[in-house]
């Protein structure tokens, strides 16, 4: 496994991280070293203790810094939103990256599309819901080649399965402990609408890859072992997932961030290493930060992202597990296909109904594995089991009148109900939620709230872009005349799912309008 930046500066890295010689923990873990690593190391110990050392000079002679985020791109407000994204498809593609010796950048073979702003290389869930309006701007402005980054980009994840055994959070050496949402077995089938069932096929070793990733040391559970890695006991069901991260140290790429969180909380009996081993873990669920993770939905010092099975994680293996189906099925493996898989997606759809609905709420909640109760936590993430079909029909009508009552505001879906200053909550809407809520909604024949929560937020889109001239990482639902809030950064602009999931639900308002 490479090695990431803190593992190969240490000290050097550590001192700079904490020297505040960049204003983003990020911009030091992107940057290329001149020389070989353990050379600089070398120069850095002989050096540092002289009286006119000055680190951020050495930092510069030693490193190429990643440029800023280029401000100098003119967006033509005059335009419309889809245009200026089919635009912007060139800006945010990277062409397949040759290998520098001691970057953080893991290599891949194929061109692909970056989210935009601070983030410099791909993200896994990030890039279903990009991929989603890859197909429909290359229909629109008949260029073929945005199938062919589809194509590309998929080709990237089997890569990176095949060369670590699953996708990392993205292709940086500093995410290769974590995953993030297992999303490729939807960008198989989307790239299977396009060139055939054969593609499940094709693919069928990465996606058996990515389960046995999720599913490893499901067979030592035990009643004294009742949870290991990515999987836990699941009652009277085979075993279920949690998001996951090896290790308890502070993420490079937030670490000043991070030592600063553990030294504020560890007097309040917070140990360090667990904090950071829930930290990882949020950032392995995508939503990184929740009120969702917190014990008491309020503060960051009570994360406990480990020990929450996740109802979308459920349903997104799920997905992967009727996918490792029809793979088998296409090739000719019956046996396997009703006699394994027909098994483990009958065993996971009786855990989600058992385990995550609630009757009293109206909403699929997560599951403490501390507590064997669900969490209070009313969030987007309860909508899953409409996308992935797994509601029964009165579970659908439950979930469309919660969230049209409280989760649907004058911009769109809004993420959870609390307010937290966190950027996964309350009052922020992101795309990837906006697509779940929209199809789930549509699979149940909601076709008119469906179609509201669509239009309200395309329109908030709109606005934003003829105002600013670009397109958000995130988007105050509640209150348009705002700014969204919380995170680690600032709002970044692109912004790949955001394009991706605009184009989407654009072509989808012109089908249902044409149909009507």
């Amino acid at each position: 496994m490479p090695q990431s930046p803190d593992q190969l500066f240490g000290n050097l890295f550590h001192d700079v991280q904490l020297g505040h010689i960049f204003a983003d923990s990020k911009t030091f873990v992107d940057c290329i070293p001149k020389l070989v690593p353990g050379n600089i190391v070398a120069l850095y110990e002989a050096e540092k203790h002289k009286p006119d050392f000055n680190l951020s000079a050495f930092v510069h002679e030693y490193f190429v810094v990643p440029e800023k985020v280029a401000n100098d791109y003119v967006s033509d407000k005059t335009i419309s939103t889809a245009e200026h994204i089919n635009r912007l498809w060139d800006r945010l593609t990277r062409q397949a990256d040759t290998p520098v010796e001691g970057s953080s950048r893991v290599p891949l073979p194929h061109q692909y599309v970056v989210p935009g702003g601070r983030f410099r290389e791909i993200f896994y869930w990030d890039s279903y819901f990009t991929m989603l309006g890859l197909q429909p701007s290359g229909e629109s402005t008949d260029r073929p080649g945005r199938v062919d980054l589809i194509r590309g980009m998929v080709d990237n994840f089997a890569y990176l399965i095949d060369t670590f055994g699953f996708v990392p959070n993205g292709n940086r050496t500093y995410f290769l402990s974590r995953s993030q949402p297992p999303f490729f077995a939807l960008m198989v089938r989307l790239l299977a609408e396009i060139d055939g069932k054969e593609t499940l096929v094709k693919y069928r070793k990465q996606l058996e890859k990515e389960y046995d990733f999720w599913m490893r040391g499901k067979h030592k559970l035990t009643d004294v072992q009742p949870v290991t890695q990515r999987v836990s006991k699941g009652g009277s069901h085979s075993a279920l997932n949690r998001y996951w991260d090896d290790t308890p140290t502070p993420r490079p790429e937030a670490y000043r961030q991070e030592v600063e969180l553990a030294e504020e909380t560890e007097p309040l009996g917070v140990v360090p290493d667990v904090l950071f081993n829930h930290i990882r873990s949020a950032c392995e669920s995508g939503w990184d930060f929740s009120s969702r993770w917190f014990v008491d939905q309020k503060t960051m010092a009570t994360i406990h992202t480990a020990n929450i099975i996740p109802i979308d994680l459920q349903c997104l293996l799920y997905s992967l597990e009727t996918a490792l189906h029809d793979a088998a099925l296409y090739s000719g493996d019956h046996k396997m296909a009703y006699d394994d898989y027909d098994w483990l997606i009958k065993d996971r759809e009786k855990a989600i109904q058992q385990t995550f609905w609630n009757e009293e709420t109206g909403l699929f909640h997560d599951y403490d594995i501390t507590t064997n109760q669900q969490t209070s936590a009313l969030t987007l993430a309860g909508v899953f089991p409409l996308f992935f079909k797994l509601a029964t029909s009165g579970q659908a009508q439950r979930v469309h009148d919660r969230l049209k009552s409280d989760f649907l505001q004058a911009g769109g879906w809004v993420t959870t109900l609390n307010q937290t200053g966190q950027q996964w909550d309350w009052p922020n809407g992101w795309a990837p939620l906006q697509w779940m809520v929209y199809r789930g909604l549509m699979n149940y024949g909601f076709t008119e709230t469906a179609s509201e929560g669509r239009d309200r937020w395309l329109a908030l889109n709109d606005k934003v872009f003829k105002a600013t001239g670009k397109m958000m990482e995130k988007y105050n639902v509640v209150d348009a005349a705002l700014t969204t809030g919380g995170g680690e950064y600032p709002n970044q602009d692109g912004f790949g799912w955001t394009n991706g999931v605009y184009l989407a639900l654009d072509k989808d308002r012109a089908g249902v309008s044409a149909k009507e």
